[in-house]
């Protein structure tokens, strides 16, 4: 063989390694990766949006830094140019699932309005340079079509950040800057064109010393600017027609502009009150009514204290009211991240089902209570459990003041009064009296809630028996006879339910036999009768009864004919 055949052979064998082109992966609108690239497009929108138009109206700063501009200007256009790859790339949704066929990207993105935007701010307008020479920024206005992005990547900033609310009141400060930043702008262009110097409101002479520095220009420009948009007055009265034209779109700006940032503000204001609204619970309506029910003062002062401690502390009083717009899976999970470490420490809940737990988790109830209050009394029903998350208790004798163990963070109580554990001798009832040292925050878990949840789970409702017995046992308050005779009465009772059951079964079935037995007869009895009738028809009718059968037809065609018979007469008794 020779030795080209054997390159060709080893080429065209399909076990000769092959190169594999790698192409750009397709990103996610909602990923990070994405999101970062928006807070990079921010930088060269935000370029164009206020360096091209301050460069067109003050010659002197498009003069003095031409190649610093022409760099940053082919800089923004190459990141330009790198988003639209980008979205080339990004996938979207259909029916809620993210599209990752590049070729089904491609048709989506060039058919939307996006695409027309970013490719006409794309153009290549700098061509007219050759013509109109490089000091004419304005050739570049077409770069601001790529405003979108930048509210995009607002949008996205908005949701993403823990402060949202400093954020719009930065994002709106930046519209307020950048609007007056576009009116000093113009207003010195409008200078230049009527004429530096000519009346007192226009821009003062340039040979006046310290007016001709670029600095004073764009100062003295924004500063005149800022007066005319917040109409706090103190301008020179317009001369000129353009002057005042000029004055009349500025004073509807500043309107408008009045209107937009009240309105901004007081949403902003709105959104704090209301997320306090959801987060902590409204003391007004409880201070008013104390009042018109005439609370004692200490009693008064001490609800005032219990508010203002979750208030200063950012405690939350009701979080399943702030996570009930969540989906329930996902609910479940932001509380399993919360609150599972804490309900894994209590003993009867030790190596259950993970489901069975997170189960639980969505049942938890944070409360706070007041230095000195009391959580539970000796002799009260058990219907909860609590679970120590911040703070101390106290366990103290009858007279409040004697203290015989504090329980502190992690600890929990009340958990034995929850199960109905056979035997116990407190009867489910509170064995001490637990009170509050400081501010502590509890969880607490209800009876109701616990036997719902264990309804779904009965190995698990066995398991956590057992193990409260263990407890019980260790407590020496587990009466055993009593324990057995309850499990004898169980077992009995069982059994006779198990007897009863078994009788309503036989019970059952023999009803549903006399049932059948019965549709049987009556469907025996129809089929009787209905032979009789057709054996009845086949028999032959008697002469005496033809006869009359016969005058009878005859005396009813007399009767439609004659005048005197007003009736008809029936057949004569056969006998």
């Amino acid at each position: 063989m020779s030795q080209d055949s054997k390159v060709k052979t080893m080429e065209s064998s399909p076990s000769a390694p092959t190169k594999t082109r790698k192409s750009l992966p397709v990103l996610d609108p909602s990923g990070d990766y994405y999101y970062w690239w928006l807070n990079t497009m921010v930088f060269p929108v935000m370029y164009n949006l206020i360096i091209i138009v301050c460069r067109a109206c003050f010659p002197d700063l498009q003069h003095s830094y031409l190649v610093a501009w022409l760099v940053l200007d082919y800089t923004s256009d190459l990141l330009y140019l790198l988003d639209i790859v980008v979205h080339f790339h990004t996938g979207f949704l259909d029916q809620g699932i993210l599209v990752e066929d590049k070729g089904r990207i491609s048709s989506h993105y060039v058919c939307t309005w996006s695409f027309f935007l970013d490719l006409v701010s794309l153009m290549p307008t700098d061509v007219a340079y050759v013509w109109l020479g490089p000091h004419t920024p304005m050739l570049r206005l077409n770069r601001f079509l790529r405003v979108p992005r930048l509210f995009e990547a607002f949008d996205r900033t908005e949701t993403r950040t823990a402060y949202p609310n400093v954020f719009r009141i930065t994002k709106l400060m930046l519209y307020i800057f950048v609007v007056i930043h576009w009116n000093s702008c113009l207003y010195f262009a409008l200078s230049r064109y009527l004429g530096f110097g000519r009346d007192a409101w226009v821009y003062p002479d340039p040979a006046q010393p310290g007016f001709e520095r670029l600095r004073r220009q764009y100062l003295y420009s924004f500063y005149f600017s800022t007066l005319i948009l917040t109409t706090v007055g103190d301008i020179p009265l317009p001369t000129r027609e353009e002057e005042y034209l000029f004055m009349v779109g500025d004073f509807l700006l500043a309107v408008m502009g009045f209107a937009t940032i009240m309105g901004s503000m007081s949403s902003v204001i709105y959104n704090m009150n209301t997320a306090d609204a959801a987060f902590y619970p409204d003391h007004a309506l409880v201070k008013k009514y104390m009042k018109q029910q005439n609370v004692n003062r200490q009693l008064e002062r001490r609800v005032i204290d219990w508010y203002q401690h979750l208030q200063i502390n950012k405690e939350m009083a009701n979080e399943v009211a702030i996570l009930q717009h969540l989906p329930e899976r996902l609910r479940a999970e932001v509380a399993v991240s919360v609150h599972l470490s804490t309900l894994s420490r209590v003993q009867i809940f030790q190596n259950c089902e993970a489901s069975l737990l997170e189960e639980l988790v969505l049942k938890l109830q944070p409360q706070t209570y007041s230095p000195g209050e009391y959580v539970c009394r000796k002799g009260d029903v058990g219907r909860e459990m609590y679970i120590i998350r911040e703070g101390q208790l106290a366990v103290v004798a009858d007279d409040g003041v004697t203290q015989y163990a504090v329980l502190g963070a992690g600890l929990y109580f009340g958990e034995i009064s929850i199960i109905n554990i056979k035997g116990n001798m407190s009867g489910n009832r509170r064995t001490a009296n637990i009170k509050s040292l400081g501010y502590s925050d509890l969880f607490c878990l209800s009876k109701e809630d616990l036997r719902e949840v264990l309804s779904e789970y009965p190995q698990a409702q066995v398991v956590m028996e057992e193990k409260g017995r263990e407890i019980l046992l260790k407590m020496n308050k587990l009466d055993v006879n009593a324990e057995a005779a309850e499990i004898a009465l169980q077992e009995a009772t069982e059994s006779r339910l198990r007897g009863l059951d078994q009788q309503l079964d036989d019970l059952q079935t023999k009803f549903a036999r006399l049932l059948a037995e019965l549709e049987s007869s009556a469907l025996k009895i129809a089929y009787r009768i209905e032979r009789l009738e057709w054996q009845t028809r086949e028999w032959p009718m008697p002469e005496d009864l033809a006869e009359a059968d016969d005058e009878g037809e005859s005396g009813e065609g007399t009767s439609q004919g004659g005048e005197g018979r007003t009736g008809q007469e029936g057949p004569p008794d056969p006998e």
